[in-house]
């Protein structure tokens, strides 16, 4: 296997320019819901939430993304203004206390305006701009943007995700919502693509769209792909969510190498060790001229 080349392409978001592909940029996650299948509620409480956060940072994520809606598989929907209750008063506090760009992981043009007024500098999508109202509020605010490829809703995405060519697919969806966003006045130079490995995917669908990286790298923006204690890796290895971190760390590393400029995880630290490693030896294989077999 050979390392797929990685493009720079600056990303744009809200005044600052952020670097993709020289390295491997980390997404730190962190779930505000009663919920969430990767750590159940753990960081529920505010406090601990910005703790979490501010050693994410330490830790060397380049970006953290707080969610107050949990899109596991089979999620109940939360109301607009208890989504927006518990990633205000997080966002706010990490930004009064922080320097990394902050993302909003919502599908709700309400709340991307609240945390965005709270101090966010990006709106991470799953719903893609399904809001009517989202493209506005990213425009206005000249806010980065994630948009991600879902089958269905959170809700009854997995109950039978059927595709005929799932990577074409996919590529089209996003090339299409990048046009989208562009028709809307948001700049292609603010958005990244997520294919959105487990939204809507069966475990074959996942392992095709990572390993045809390239085909949504081809739309020709940033990639991010979340793959962290996802069920994808319990899928391989048979592991519970508890116990995916090695997997996870693999998965990443190959991401790393196919070509993802960013990848979205919450073990932060391990990641990032993971991914510096390979970037280093993507350095080395340049300077040398040689390829990883």
């Amino acid at each position: 296997m050979s390392a797929n080349p990685r493009p720079a392409l600056a990303w744009r978001i809200r005044g600052r320019v952020l670097e993709t592909g020289p390295r491997t940029l980390v997404m730190g996650v962190l779930n505000v819901t009663p919920d969430s299948f990767s750590d159940g509620g753990r960081y529920l409480d505010p406090g601990a939430a910005v703790a979490r956060g501010r050693a994410m940072e330490e830790e060397g994520a380049d970006l953290l993304d707080v969610g107050g809606e949990s899109s596991r598989p089979g999620a109940t929907p939360v109301d607009p203004a208890g989504e927006a209750a518990r990633v205000v008063p997080v966002i706010r506090a990490l930004r009064a206390a922080g320097s990394v760009p902050i993302s909003v992981d919502t599908r709700r043009a309400s709340v991307a305006s609240a945390a965005i007024e709270a101090g966010a500098d990006i709106v991470n999508d799953i719903g893609a701009l399904g809001d009517p109202d989202m493209a506005g509020v990213v425009r206005e605010a000249g806010a980065g943007l994630v948009v991600m490829h879902m089958q269905g809703l959170p809700a009854t995405m997995q109950a039978a995700p059927a595709y005929d060519d799932v990577v074409a697919e996919v590529a089209g969806f996003l090339r299409r919502r990048l046009a989208a966003a562009d028709a809307a006045g948001i700049p292609p130079g603010a958005v990244v693509l997520d294919p959105g490995i487990g939204f809507g995917k069966t475990l074959d669908h996942n392992l095709a769209l990572l390993a045809r990286l390239d085909a949504v790298a081809a739309v020709g923006r940033p990639v991010l792909v979340g793959v962290s204690r996802k069920s994808v890796i319990g899928g391989l290895t048979g592991r519970g969510v508890g116990e995916r971190l090695a997997g996870g760390l693999a998965l990443a590393a190959y991401l790393a190498l196919r070509g993802a400029h960013i990848v979205r995880a919450h073990d932060v630290k391990e990641t990032c060790d993971a991914v510096r490693v390979v970037d280093r030896m993507r350095l080395e294989e340049t300077k040398h001229g040689l390829e990883l077999d």
